[in-house]
């Protein structure tokens, strides 16, 4: 799997649990109930845009900070300078 597409899937995980996470806190801090499909709706709609944004924003700044491998570039541990 391509680290692009990896990280992708990580962050939609990572946005569908945290949003799962607030709707058990509202229901732990206040009297208002959310029923399982609305919450796992509300997971599915927030997994897709956390996974779709870290996709295209990764595609967009990504490479502006993408470390360079060893001997790539003229600096130190680039190339030879004659």
């Amino acid at each position: 799997m391509r680290p692009r597409r990896k990280s992708a899937l990580l962050w939609a995980a990572i946005g569908a649990l945290a949003f799962l996470a607030g709707v058990q806190a509202l229901q732990l801090a206040t009297t208002a109930t959310v029923t399982l499909p609305v919450a796992l709706g509300g997971a599915a709609l927030v997994c897709l845009a956390a996974g779709g944004t870290a996709y295209w924003l990764e595609g967009r700044v990504g490479p502006a900070f993408a470390v360079p491998e060893p001997g790539e570039g003229d600096g130190p541990g680039g190339k030879e300078q004659s």
